[in-house]
Order: C-alpha cells, then sequence, then structure tokens
C-alpha cells in the first residue's frame, strides 16, 4: 500500500502544499507566490510575509488535495517545514500541520528547508544516491554539504556573511532593476563580457569550504558608484556578467574540490540559485573532467515548494522519526546529524 504525505511550506514568501505519494511520486504541488506583494520593497517583508501565509495556507491545501482528488483521511502523514526561515512565516506552517495532525491524528513530521532542498532532487532523479556532495545556493543560503546516506550529514561549510541569492537582489536593488535579483542579472549578463571587470573571488583559493560575498557586493557597488562619479558609460550588461562569473566561479571551486576531497562522483545543486543557467553549465564542464554527475532540479523545484518537504517527510516517517507536537520554529537551524 502506497503512503500519500502532506507538505506543507511557509519558511519565506512561498506559501505551499503537496502530496506526494512515497517520496518521489508527485500528485499535486500547489504553490501561492508573494512576489508581486514584496517588489515594491526589493525584498521579502517579514511582517506582511506572515499575515499572507495566514490568508493563503488553508485554501492552499485544500487545493493540494483537491488537486490530487484526496481527502485529509487518506493521508499517511503530514511534514512541515519548522526551520531554518522566517520565524512569524514559519509559526504559520507549522501551527496548521499541528492542528490538523492533532485533529485527525495522523503522523506529524518535522522538516528542515535546507535538506528538503536536497530532496528536490529525489523526486526527479530517482537513480540518484547517496554518497553526494550538496551544494544550496538560495536568497538565504549559501552552504556546502557532504550527504553520506540519507539523513546523514556532515557540514563543510558555508557562508559568513551574505546568501548568494541575497547579493544578486542587492546589486540588482542597486541598479534598480528589480526583484528577485537572480534571474534578472541573469538574463541581462547573457549580453554582456565577463571578462570585462575583473572582481575578487573571495575566498576561492582557501582549503576549506566556507563562503563569503560580502566582499565581492562591495567590489561591484563601488565600481558601480566610480563609474556614475566619473560619468562614464556603465556597462551595465558588462558588470553583470563579470559579477556572475565572479559568483559562479566561487561556488563551482570549492563544490568540485569537495567532491574530490570526500571521493564521491555525484554532486547535487539545490535551492532557488540553482536554477542559474551559467552555474549549471559550469559545474557539468569541471565536473564531466573528473568524471562527475552533476544532479539539479527541474526549475519549479528549486525555488521554495512542498513536494520536496513532502518527499522528507516520507523517508522519515519510514524510519519511524516523528516529531512531537511541541515541536518549535527555528529561524537558525543547521542540517547535520550531531553524532555524525
Amino acid at each position: 500500500m502506497s503512503d500519500l504525505i502532506l507538505g506543507i511550506e511557509t519558511s519565506c514568501d512561498e506559501t505551499a502544499a503537496a502530496i506526494v505519494e512515497d517520496g518521489n511520486e508527485i500528485i499535486s504541488n500547489v504553490i501561492a507566490s508573494q512576489i508581486t506583494v514584496h517588489q515594491k520593497y526589493g525584498g521579502v517583508v517579514p511582517e506582511i510575509a506572515s499575515r499572507k501565509h495566514m490568508e493563503y495556507i488553508i485554501p492552499v491545501i485544500d487545493r493540494a488535495l483537491c488537486t490530487a482528488e484526496k481527502k485529509l483521511d487518506d493521508l499517511s502523514g503530514i511534514a512541515v517545514t519548522y526551520g531554518p526561515g522566517l520565524i512569524g512565516s514559519l509559526l504559520v506552517g507549522l501551527s496548521v500541520a499541528k492542528a490538523i495532525a492533532y485533529a485527525r491524528d495522523i503522523p506529524f513530521i518535522g522538516v528542515n528547508h535546507l535538506e528538503a532542498h536536497i530532496y528536490a532532487n529525489f523526486l526527479e532523479h530517482k537513480e540518484l544516491k547517496p554518497p553526494c556532495i550538496c551544494l544550496i545556493v538560495s536568497g538565504g543560503h549559501t552552504s556546502l554539504i557532504y550527504m553520506k546516506d540519507f539523513g546523514e550529514y556532515k557540514l563543510l561549510g558555508q557562508t559568513k556573511d551574505d546568501a548568494v541569492g541575497e547579493v544578486f537582489d542587492k546589486i540588482s536593488k542597486v541598479l534598480n532593476l528589480g526583484y528577485p535579483g537572480g534571474p534578472i542579472i541573469e538574463e541581462l549578463a547573457k549580453r554582456g563580457n565577463p571578462s570585462a571587470v575583473k572582481f575578487p573571488r573571495p575566498l576561492m583559493n582557501n582549503k576549506d569550504y566556507d563562503f563569503s560575498f560580502s566582499g565581492l557586493k562591495t567590489a561591484v557597488i563601488y565600481h558601480i558608484k566610480k563609474s556614475k562619479k566619473e560619468n562614464k558609460i556603465l556597462q551595465v550588461e558588462d558588470i553583470l556578467a563579470s559579477f556572475q562569473q565572479a559568483v559562479v566561479d566561487v561556488l563551482v571551486e570549492k563544490t568540485v574540490n569537495a567532491a574530490q576531497e570526500f571521493k564521491t562522483k555525484h554532486i547535487v545543486l539545490a535551492g532557488g540559485v540553482a536554477a542559474n543557467n551559467l552555474l549549471r553549465k559550469d559545474i557539468k564542464e569541471r565536473a564531466k573532467i573528473l568524471n562527475i554527475e552533476v544532479f539539479y532540479p527541474s526549475l519549479y523545484l528549486c525555488t521554495d515548494n512542498a513536494a520536496m518537504v513532502a518527499s522528507v517527510g516520507y523517508f522519515k516517517l519510514k524510519d519511524n522519526k516523528k516529531s512531537s507536537l511541541s515541536l518549535d520554529a527555528i529561524s537558525r537551524l543547521p542540517l547535520e546529524r550531531k553524532n555524525y
């Protein structure tokens, strides 16, 4: 008999619910985006995000069930993101999931948002198996993780300051290009010369696996201001292409080095920035030389969604790793098993 898991995701500004069968078959996947709400602010406003989640959450869950032609009584469990993320946003999804689980006496599973991003790959790549090196890159996260097995992780490194997606958004804001910055910058960068401006590659040659993008962000902003001050024609496409190339070079170098050190033949990309085509292309080209295979999800599974949460929930439930209804939301939640 198959297991149906209802996944719920509200860690930032996407209200999402999905029904997934046996951990890898998406039956429904509904997402209510708040991008248009936050665009005029140039970024996510936590207070507004949590209020919108309260408005959207029940209709989104209803739609996920309706699309899947399932009822709450058909569920084997409910999985929900409990961290990391915006506390107010997390609490909305967590509270609703707990209420349903309690009222219907359904198993309740708390899910780490970073782990869920990794599992987006297992939804599509049935052949993918650990061990693998996972690069999680998004607006709030930049982490490099060694996944030894399902549920077993070692945090190799993470950003010391700004996350990759955050830097894209900030550069976009400085140039008044719009929000979110990632897709906008990627599109404009296609018409630019990635060698036009020699921006720094922070920590690229360090032996550890930590990242730092604040200095690169400052260098780009300084270059823009200096060009304006000197009344030079601002070659926006060249600046963005050079900036994007600098980011990708660092991500590729660190990730491939980690795969070699841990002797794994699989690299997994996850998170919103994993949708970046330059990152996908460059890391595949570099990895192919070393006989390392690179996996990444379809674009709609790179961004926050509930199918990836439901997938994790299935595997946890299979291992009888259920959560207590006293589970609380946690804004900062690293992905690493303490007894690894």
